[in-house]
């Protein structure tokens, strides 16, 4: 069978099945709650998937596994490892239940609606909204990079249709089914990218003679770093830009609306537990082994495309360079893969988009009451807006490779709204002091760092002269997203101290569903 046909015909049974969850999931999509958060009934094992997948896109697959492979070569392991650890088990055990049973009480179903009810504060939702509005379509278009390599190994087709069908197809899924669909096919989607992964890994391996051979040849490989053996050593030839890039997509994910957004749905608190170990487990996988591919990129450096202005590598090239001399079974094992990945994470953003700007902006602008039913189908139609915008800002990057703007608001947007979020949000959960000046600052710091680096980026500046830290910072987004986290972290506990507070009847009442008693069984807690 050719490598063609085979590819095609796992499409079309991977694509089937997509769009029959759809359907099969109308029942769960009829009013806000059920189409939000699938009725706050989801189990175990679909929310760690829909959790685990929403983190990892193809963005991980093929851009930054290549990219952090081919600069911290095997220790670029370090940064899934590190997704799994902090990025998943952290923020289950720190995030999960608080999260549920918190939004709950207040009945928020999206982050900014948490930020306005927490805060009593429609100003603070509305800037949430907008925040995820900008920056959130930007990382939501860039989900579709490096679909264009991967599928050029065995279709000759334009990029264009590869973005149409698979917008298409995912817009189908979540239009007609809601969160639920999300979560099955998310739960699907995962299993094709654990099985994947794996298969891929064993056919790069065993393409370069075995884990023992591709590693003594990586070890003789100089490279940039200048030194023999810098790209199988423990910490890899730059230990502090990888601490930088394990910080920021592990860390990150706490910030981030899509991420939080799946502990609002948990169904019961031994669903919590599960959830936390099948996570876990699915990260040290999924992104622990694409970390782990891609450090293995080197060892193609003879085959990769070089950046003719750069001189260096185009990132997104490296892993579709290692598979291209793979079985046709395992190069459409790695389409279905990275479609996988790329659909579960544009499905978790498209209706995280949606949701936000119909409950948080639509809703409270209308003078009148807006039935569920009504609600429901400007999620539908905002959803479409979403897919098409991405879709076309992705198409036309491809086309006009010219503007940089595009591509540097990718790189921007998981920082800004990490920075703007993180720390008002974690705070928010535990802390009855924050103030809600603190919160706007924040919001404002994220942001403001975002757009600086942005900014520095686009213009070309040459930040060698603004001193040893501000240069490393501004160095590149991931440095700067960092910071806007870290400095999130720091600057709203200082600005509570000095603002005023929420009044104390109000903040006892809202975390009042932290100490409400409940009977449990000696099999699930031991009693003295």
């Amino acid at each position: 069978m050719s490598k063609e046909l085979l590819c095609a015909i796992m499409l079309i049974i991977f694509f089937g099945v997509m769009v029959y969850v759809g359907f099969y999931s109308r029942k769960h999509a009829k009013d806000v709650n059920g189409f939000v958060l699938g009725g706050r009934g989801v189990g175990p094992w679909l929310t760690a998937f829909a959790f685990g997948t929403s983190y990892f896109s193809a963005v991980i697959f093929v851009g930054y596994a290549g990219q952090f492979g081919w600069n911290f070569g095997l220790a670029s392991t370090w940064a899934g490892l590190g997704n799994a650890f902090i990025g998943s088990l952290l923020a289950w055990n720190v995030l999960g239940r608080r999260t549920r049973v918190m939004t709950q009480h207040l009945d928020a179903k999206t982050m900014p609606d948490f930020f306005g009810k927490r805060f009593e504060s429609v100003p603070l939702k509305v800037a949430a909204s907008v925040i995820v509005f900008i920056f959130l379509i930007p990382y939501t278009a860039s989900l579709y990079n490096g679909l264009s390599s991967l599928f050029g190994l065995v279709f000759d087709i334009p990029y264009w249709i590869v973005i149409v069908v698979m917008a298409v197809l995912t817009g189908v899924y979540v239009i007609f089914g809601g969160y639920m669909a999300t979560a099955i096919n998310d739960f699907i989607q995962g299993i094709i990218m654990l099985f994947g992964i794996c298969a891929v890994i064993g056919a790069v391996l065993m393409d370069n003679g075995g884990l023992l051979n591709a590693t003594r040849t990586l070890a003789s490989v100089t490279g940039d770093a200048g030194w023999q053996g810098a790209y199988t050593a423990f910490l890899g030839p730059d230990p502090l830009a990888l601490l930088f890039v394990v910080i920021l997509t592990s860390l990150g994910t706490w910030g981030l609306p899509q991420m939080v957004g799946k502990f609002y749905a948990i169904k019961s608190e031994k669903d919590i537990h599960k959830g936390t170990v099948i996570s876990t487990i699915f990260a040290i996988i999924v992104a622990g082994g694409c970390y782990f591919l891609g450090g293995f990129g080197r060892l193609y450096a003879d085959r990769v495309v070089i950046n003719e202005m750069t001189g260096k590598p185009l990132f997104d090239t490296i892993i579709p360079t290692m598979l291209s001399t793979l079985p046709s079974i395992v190069i459409a094992v790695v389409i279905v893969l990275v479609l996988s990945a790329s659909m579960s994470t544009l499905s978790s953003l498209v209706l995280t988009s949606s949701s936000t700007f119909t409950l948080d902006v639509i809703r409270p602008a209308s003078k009148k009451k807006i039935p569920d039913e009504q609600l429901v189908s400007t999620m539908r139609l905002f959803i479409v807006f979403f897919i098409i915008v991405s879709a076309v800002i992705a198409i036309f990057k491809d086309a006009h490779p010219e503007v940089t703007f595009i591509a540097q608001m990718m790189g921007v947007s998981w920082g800004a709204l990490a920075g703007a979020f993180l720390a008002p949000f974690l705070y928010g959960l535990y802390w009855k002091g924050i103030s809600k000046t603190s919160v706007a600052v924040c919001f404002v710091w994220g942001c403001a760092v975002a757009v600086l680096q942005l900014v520095i980026t686009l213009t070309g500046t040459d930040v060698s002269g603004w001193g040893t830290v501000l240069s490393y910072i501004f160095k590149s987004s991931i440095n700067s997203g960092v910071v806007a986290m870290v400095g999130g972290l720091i600057i709203v506990p200082i600005i509570s101290v000095f603002t005023g507070k929420q009044d104390k009847k109000v903040l006892e009442n809202m975390f009042s569903c932290y100490s409400e008693k409940i009977t449990i069984t000696k099999k699930t807690s031991l009693q003295e």
